[in-house]
């Protein structure tokens, strides 16, 4: 089973002679549990086709299926709702919100789902406990590494067991050593929850790890295929 399905995916910045074309008749099938990398240079598009699957922008033209919903054809309302309910988000800069603390980071989703409040309590806990940040619980980002403060959102991304996990540069603002732990994380989190992964990155550390690596460049998928991926 497909959790992402683009057909003919096209994105065009601007109008006229300024016109910008980010991406151009994209077709791409990721399937359930996949754990994908999009790579490639800057202004290569791979940030414009994840806002795209993530809801988070518009195309121009084509069809953007997730979870067996159309995306391209949601308005709004709903396109917030497909991201509340069924795709998590891992950004570089982390996006944590200062004055909480790391659980109440977690847990930030789950109480605009509604859930009860134990029950956040008790889902956020486990899932700092899985990504290595027991103990750590009322501490605020601020008094957080940069490793840990990642760790966070990606607690905050898995928590509410989304069909799929959209990851932005996660390694970024990250030294080596804690980036692999990161990817390290990422990857036994896929493998536990069959959480489906698509991952953004010029990092050829973050490449390595790739079950399929999709190479992107002028806005097209310049080559797209299997690897092993790191024991």
């Amino acid at each position: 089973m497909s959790t992402v399905i683009c057909k003919q995916l096209s994105k065009v910045f601007g109008e006229g002679e300024l016109a910008v074309h980010a991406l151009s008749d994209i077709d791409l099938d990721i399937q359930s549990g996949s754990f994908a990398c999009l790579s490639g240079p800057s202004g290569s598009g791979k940030t414009t086709l994840l806002n795209l699957i993530g809801g988070l922008d518009t195309p121009t033209h084509g069809e953007i299926t997730v979870a067996e919903q159309r995306v391209d054809r949601m308005n709004k309302a709903q396109l917030a709702n497909m991201r509340l309910h069924h795709i998590g988000f891992v950004f570089q800069a982390y996006n944590l919100i200062p004055v909480l603390t790391a659980q109440e980071n977690v847990e930030f989703v789950m109480q605009l789902q509604g859930m009860h409040h134990s029950q956040r309590a008790e889902k956020s806990r486990s899932i700092l406990n899985e990504v290595g940040l027991s103990g750590m619980e009322n501490r605020r980002p601020a008094e957080m590494s940069g490793g840990q403060q990642q760790r966070v959102a990606v607690a905050r991304a898995l928590v509410s067991e989304p069909d799929l996990v959209l990851a932005d540069e996660p390694t970024a603002n990250l030294d080596s050593h804690t980036a692999e732990n990161l990817m390290d994380l990422l990857v036994d989190l896929n493998q536990r929850h069959g959480t489906t992964f698509i991952i953004s990155t010029h990092d050829k550390l973050v490449m390595s790890y790739a079950k399929r690596l999709i190479k992107m460049r002028d806005g097209k998928i310049e080559d797209d295929g299997s690897r092993q991926s790191v024991s």
